[in-house]
């Protein structure tokens, strides 16, 4: 009896050990398919990406760049329903400019420093997140904030470039490391804030640091291994050590004087465009090192491959051909922009294009097999020049491009008639809707740029003190951002919708006859695509800078984008912004969605600051201090755009900290490096001061009486549209 029950122990065990592991085993297996599966991208599923509707496997969405999606679920009849499904907090508050790529459900993307998060993009769960721990001091030569545009996905990796020079491969299953390479000498001031591009195993990558005094260039690593394979310079170096190639030399000789003693400049800091049928790579070059080519080049020359088109052999970086669009380059007019290829009806033939917005104001046609210019008109209020000769597909330059002897107010500004933000290209309405900025600037030469500490520009760049609603009705008369549906067989407007703020966002152009776009007062936007209405608008409550994009998930669409104030205009774009939300966010919204967003705080109130010492005379050496060091982060007259601490918020410690923090480096691990090389505990002083009589002035403004302000405002906007004609 006693055997009998000890046996039918042992069987039931045995049973429960069998019905514990084959629970375990479906408890796995259930787990393992609520997630994603992980699917590979190669080089026959990457040049089909235009047959994968529901998936965005490319930065573009496809190679041709055209960021337009065959997707047409959600569409003008029933976008009204359209509706947040789910956000995802990043917990960055720097700011996020990357396009996700979603494969197969699972989305990766990018944020501040080249972090990366994988995703799931049907519920936005988080499957891995990974840091590259990037020494935040690297910030210090970050133009416009520590961005990051985008990851790449290819074989079983995903593919980022970190703002200290890595290239970074990253197992798309778990999140692990791969392999990391370095792509820049760390002694100079480059750093990275593209998305990488990957064509047939090779993973291309530039670079960012033209306005600190580098020489640009783009190179291709093999994606397995990350060994590289081949590297194209796009400016000259010192003839002395010979050229890389007869491109360069022949570039060398549009150029003169001792130019790469200063860097020369041309970085491919983001655009990059793969034609898969005639096997080249476009790359976008960027401004000169310094702007002000009178330094740089001081007899002229067209200054080769400045702000141009170059055709790239991806194979071996090989040169094409190239087409610059701005000869002799000094705004920091890049030809970095977005490029799109199309297919278009040109003069009753077929013509392969390529398509550019650049910073100049211009926009072009070029034949893509050969660089030969087809057309190009302007697209935004331009005076540098006053045409493309429609013969020579140069510039023909007006009075107002020669600032050498005297300031020249010039439009566009050094910001651009269009930045880094995509287009996106409507193939059967045959539309770009282009992101522009109406902005001018007055060009002021400064010979002596070696002095200027931080930007190398050859520019002065100094604002000079002036009342904070001056300040203000300066940036809403100059600063207007608009989308322009622009028809590029015709070469002219076909509508535009016209914003009151400085900047215009990246696009997404669907199917469904609609045009995404997000706002600076934290807002995704839909427009029909062939009039311009807005058919929908819904809270992101933080400035969505970065593309849109959509897809699928299980039969349904979504359309997804980040949003994350920062950038250029995060540190310069003050007052004039919203920004109401702290950290970064993805959000995806699709029909019926039913999630909802977390209250809003409030901005704190400007405290007091200390007692003003010092001179009128000082506080306008202060002034010119501030500009040349301080304002590119903290904003001009002292009004950050809310990326960086805004200096009017100090607290009564952090004044009495300033010069422990400006010339001892107290946060430098937060990117705020010493300035002790440069500035003087003099020089830092009288920062100080002319930081405490702008706070101070705010407050003044604040105490007058609302309707004083009002007809101040007005008065000033008055006499600036006057002033400007």
């Amino acid at each position: 009896m006693q055997q009998s029950i000890h046996r039918f122990f042992i069987r039931s065990r045995s049973c429960l050990l069998v019905v514990m592991v084959c629970a375990m085993v479906f408890f796995l297996s259930a787990t393992a398919s609520a997630q994603p599966a992980v699917t590979t991208v190669d080089r026959e599923r990457a040049r089909a990406a235009g047959d994968e509707a529901g998936n965005w496997l490319l930065h573009g969405r496809t190679y041709d760049e055209q960021r337009f999606s065959p997707l047409s679920q959600i569409n003008t009849d029933n976008v009204a329903q359209l509706s947040l499904a789910w956000y995802f907090e990043t917990g960055t508050r720097r700011g996020l400019e990357a396009s996700p790529i979603v494969v197969d459900g699972r989305m990766y993307t990018s944020g501040p420093w080249g972090v990366v998060f994988a995703l799931d993009a049907k519920t936005g769960e988080q499957l891995w997140f990974y840091d590259p721990k990037v020494d935040k001091s690297r910030g210090f030569y970050a133009c416009c904030d520590t961005v990051n545009r985008g990851v790449a996905v290819w074989g079983d990796n995903v593919y980022v470039a970190t703002l200290d020079g890595r290239l970074v491969a990253i197992n798309a299953l778990s999140g692990q490391l791969e392999w990391q390479t370095q792509t820049f000498d760390l002694s100079q001031a480059y750093t990275i804030t593209g998305a990488p591009r990957i064509i047939d195993g090779k993973v291309i990558i530039g670079n960012g640091g033209a306005d600190f005094g580098v020489r640009g260039y783009v190179t291709a690593y093999d994606a397995e291994s990350g060994k590289q394979l081949w590297r194209f310079y796009t400016v000259p170096g010192n003839p002395a050590f010979g050229f890389e190639s007869a491109a360069l030399a022949t570039a060398a000789k549009t150029w003169n004087g001792d130019w790469w003693t200063l860097g020369g400049g041309g970085t491919v800091w983001d655009s990059m465009t793969y034609d898969a049928e005639l096997h080249q790579l476009y790359i976008g070059v960027g401004n000169g090192s310094p702007w002000n080519s009178y330094v740089r080049s001081p007899e002229g020359g067209d200054n080769l491959y400045l702000s141009s088109i170059v055709a790239l052999n991806p194979d071996n970086g090989e040169y094409i051909w190239h087409y610059q669009t701005t000869p002799g380059e000094r705004w920091d007019y890049t030809a970095t922009q977005h490029m799109v290829l199309a297919d278009l009806p040109i003069n009753g033939e077929t013509r392969q294009v390529i398509m550019q917005a650049p910073k100049n104001g211009f926009f072009y046609v070029i034949d893509r097999t050969n660089g030969e210019f087809i057309s190009a008109e302007p697209y935004a209020k331009v005076n540098w020049a006053s045409h493309i000769d429609p013969d020579t597909g140069r510039p023909v330059m007006t009075d107002v491009a020669n600032y050498r002897d005297e300031p020249q107010f010039t439009l566009p500004s050094m910001v651009g008639a269009h930045n880094w933000h995509p287009m996106a290209y409507h193939p059967e309405h045959q539309l770009m809707y282009i992101p522009t900025i109406e902005q001018g600037f007055e060009f002021k030469a400064n010979d002596e740029f070696a002095n200027e500490g931080t930007l190398h520009t050859g520019v002065a760049m100094s604002m000079g003190r002036a009342d904070p609603l001056l300040f203000k009705a300066v940036q809403k008369a100059t600063h207007i951002g608009s989308i322009v549906a622009w028809d590029p067989v015709a070469q002219t407007e076909r509508w535009r919708v016209d914003f009151d703020k400085p900047w215009s966002m990246s696009l997404l152009a669907t199917a469904g006859n609609l045009l995404f776009q997000g706002s600076h007062d934290g807002w995704l936007k839909a427009y029909r695509a062939d009039t311009g209405e807005l058919v929908w608008q819904s809270l992101t409550q933080i400035a969505a800078m970065a593309p849109p994009i959509t897809y699928t998930v299980d039969g349904e669409q979504y359309i997804a984008i980040m949003a994350g104030w920062g950038g250029f205009m995060g540190m310069m774009g003050a007052d004039s912004v919203q920004h109401t939300a702290s950290k970064g966010r993805v959000l995806a919204f699709k029909i019926g969605g039913e999630a909802s967003l977390p209250p809003l705080t409030e901005r704190p109130i400007m405290p007091s600051a200390p007692p003003l010492t010092a001179s009128e005379s000082a506080l306008d050496d202060g002034a010119q201090l501030y500009a040349t060091h301080c304002g590119r982060c903290h904003g001009p007259a002292v009004q950050g755009g809310g990326l960086v601490p805004d200096l009017r918020y100090m607290t009564e410690q952090t004044h009495q900290l300033f010069d422990v923090i400006v010339l001892g480096g107290l946060y430098a691990d937060k990117g705020m490096v010493s300035f002790n090389e440069v500035l003087s505990e003099s020089d830092s002083h009288l920062i100080h001061q002319y930081v405490i009589s702008e706070i101070q002035a705010h407050h003044a403004m604040a105490a007058d009486p609302e309707w004083w302000n009002a007809l101040k405002l007005w008065f000033y906007e008055k006499l600036i549209r006057f002033s400007a004609g």
